[in-house]
């Protein structure tokens, strides 16, 4: 899609509306700040009782897969004292600290339902919780990649009278100490809590696998696969997929005889196509040693078993559903004929969509060099197309607020 961008100031009651930031979470912290570097309100709407909400409901045993150094929103440098790894308590610390720090306007208790253009046709109209209706000069959505959890609707589902749950609502092995545990999914997700339920005790952990993931070393002799991901990501997409190739077989032993074969495609093509590589926290000794079995896909639910797509069936104690999240943009921006047939932005970052000037979206991309690190390039660029198209000022943002650690005594 043509970027849309004003090649004139705007009508000036445009200029003294806000801009709003939909969501709480990191990549609508990044771009707030960014906006108020720039003399622009903006005012996040989140729809829970704080910031980095999606954050805090994760599982406990997370840390970013990607390192603090470039994990950082801007404005804000992640503590050196999180360590390389940061875990998810304090990636929610660092949110609250960076929301003080540059003394962000954050509205909490706030879900905006619907975007559609303002009446008068040179802003845009949100309505929110309890019948609000809210007038910005742009828009800026962030509601997250992790938006809303998905369970596929699976034969027999609706009767299974066993225990299923998304893994959004696991967090931690606790509760499953001295049982058979089943887990659906093989992205990140579904690999550390199997990881985690083997740690923890469970009896059994069995790991029901669709699609076989690349699976990459999250660091080799100190390199990350990050930094690997920074190399690559402008190289064509089949030169890639054989660098790839080669350094997994260096790296990544063959799990054939577990029932993890090596991929038929591409990393880097499955990476263009939505699908991150595993970043190893412990699956691969996991299957080599038998603690995690690898078995078919789920096909359905029969006479209180789970169908395995082999025909195998299977009684667990419980099912860990690691089956992924949807955006769920259809019933806020759909009708604006601003989302592909996936359901995904047709633009995104400081392009808006050709047809819906002055609406923009961020972090609805999954980055081979990590989603921290683009939502933190995407910020400045959307501030300084939103400040295009509302005075003509292309100016680099200046960057406010400035974060010093504690000195270690």
């Amino acid at each position: 899609m043509a970027d849309s961008t004003a090649s004139s100031p705007a009508p000036a009651h445009q200029a003294d509306r806000p801009v709003y930031v939909i969501g709480g979470g990191p990549g609508g912290l990044a771009a707030a700040h960014a906006l108020r570097a720039r003399g622009i309100r903006a005012v996040v709407l989140e729809r829970s009782d704080r910031v980095g909400a999606s954050w805090r409901r994760h599982y406990d045993r997370l840390h970013l897969h990607t390192t603090r150094r470039l994990s950082a929103l801007p404005g804000l440098p992640i503590p050196r004292r999180f360590g390389r790894w940061v875990s998810r308590d304090d990636v929610v610390r660092y949110l609250e600290k960076y929301t003080e720090v540059h003394e962000l306007e954050i509205v909490t208790g706030v879900e905006v339902s619907r975007v559609e253009r303002s009446p008068d046709g040179t802003g845009w109209l949100l309505h929110a919780t309890g019948g609000r209706e809210l007038t910005g000069a742009a828009v800026v959505v962030a509601t997250g990649y992790n938006h809303t959890p998905h369970v596929p609707d699976w034969p027999g589902r609706d009767t299974y009278t066993g225990e299923l749950l998304h893994a959004g609502s696991y967090r931690n092995a606790e509760p499953y100490a001295g049982r058979d545990v089943l887990v659906v999914g093989v992205g990140n997700t579904g690999a550390e809590i199997a990881v985690d339920l083997v740690e923890g005790g469970a009896a059994r952990v069995r790991l029901a696998v669709r699609t076989v993931p690349h699976i990459v070393r999250r660091s080799t002799a100190g390199w990350t696969a990050q930094h690997t991901g920074l190399l690559v990501r402008r190289l064509p997409v089949g030169l890639v997929d054989r660098l790839a190739g080669a350094l997994a077989r260096l790296s990544v032993p063959d799990l054939s005889a577990q029932g993890l074969p090596r991929p038929d495609t591409g990393l880097y093509s499955r990476v263009k196509a939505g699908a991150i590589p595993v970043c190893d926290v412990g699956l691969i000794d996991a299957v080599r040693m038998g603690r995690v079995e690898i078995v078919a896909a789920v096909d359905g639910f029969e006479d209180g078993k789970v169908v395995l797509a082999d025909g195998e069936r299977v009684s667990p104690d419980a099912v860990i559903a690691a089956t992924g999240y949807v955006r769920a943009l259809e019933d806020l921006v759909g009708h604006l004929g601003v989302l592909d047939e996936r359901g995904r932005p047709v633009a995104h970052g400081s392009r808006s969509p050709e047809n819906a000037p002055g609406l923009y979206f961020t972090g609805f991309t999954t980055p081979i060099s990590g989603t921290f690190r683009e939502l933190a390039l995407e910020a400045p660029k959307i501030a300084r197309a939103v400040a295009r198209a509302q005075t003509g000022d292309s100016r680099p943002a200046p960057v406010i607020g400035t974060f010093r650690e504690p000195r270690r005594t």
